[in-house]
């Protein structure tokens, strides 16, 4: 029998937001992806929940703050992406609500995304990891602005802000999901871009001491594992919420429901 692949993200698109909760999530794998995508002129931009400013133990938040901000910039740049905003939640303790929600559609409004990318809700991530607290709620919290945007009656205040209605996010990809449902290939110089982009954080990675990963061996091995899914050498892999039907809807397509005989 033969092992399924998993299908690449489509790629015809232009622009894409990561949407994330602290300074170096995007890096870890995901960044790779972006590489890829920016090389073929596509507009990536970053939105970032926090400032990591309770990322590092042995610093205070407040000097912690600009330094993981510097970082995220750097490592932004090293895979493209020259647009990236930081919303101002408390690191550690971001609240899922309808606060987190209406900054990310502004952002959605503002920038005009037909992607969004972000790190899984769930409490369990690939592997089994048990995903941290800022992690989930921003997840989801992007998941429902990707809606948010499209709806005038959500946040109506926005558009007196000049934010008119944006329903033209197409994805929102989830990396880091127990069961993703697309794949991009990330081999050779996105790969290579991705690990520049990480690398970048070395004042917060030298700050977790032996837990730190080196970047190059670490995305190497996650890529590795990840490529036999897509078939290729190195991947990033993605759960993907589809918002809206590509071409006529099932029921207009002529297709027929099942017909039960036997029950």
């Amino acid at each position: 029998m033969t092992d399924v692949l998993l299908p690449a993200l489509p790629e015809d698109w232009e622009r894409a937001m990561a949407v994330v909760a602290h300074p170096d999530d995007i890096e870890y794998g995901t960044a790779s992806a972006i590489a890829r995508w920016t090389s073929q002129g596509k507009t990536v931009t970053y939105l970032l929940a926090t400032r990591g400013e309770a990322g590092i133990d042995s610093m205070r938040p407040e000097d912690a703050a600009p330094l993981r901000e510097q970082e995220e910039r750097a490592g932004a740049a090293e895979v493209g992406v020259k647009v990236v905003e930081f919303l101002d939640h408390r690191d550690g303790v971001v609240e899922y609500g309808n606060a987190l929600r209406r900054d990310i559609t502004r952002s959605i409004r503002r920038h005009k995304p037909e992607v969004i990318l972000s790190g899984a809700f769930s409490i369990r991530m690939i592997g089994g990891m048990t995903n941290q607290a800022d992690h989930r709620a921003v997840g989801l919290a992007a998941l429902d602005a990707a809606r948010d945007a499209g709806n005038r009656w959500i946040f109506p205040e926005l558009e007196d802000e000049g934010l008119e209605p944006w329903n033209g996010v197409r994805y929102v990809c989830f990396a880091g999901a127990e069961k993703p449902s697309h794949g991009v290939d990330i081999t050779g110089e996105p790969l290579q871009r991705g690990i520049a982009s990480l690398a970048a954080h070395d004042e917060y990675t030298k700050g977790l001491g032996g837990a730190g990963p080196e970047p190059g061996p670490f995305l190497t091995w996650m890529a590795g594992m990840a490529g036999p899914a897509l078939g290729v050498q190195h991947a990033v892999l993605f759960d993907v919420h589809a918002l809206r039907f590509e071409g006529p809807p099932p029921w207009a397509q002529g297709n027929q429901p099942p017909v039960v005989t036997d029950i």
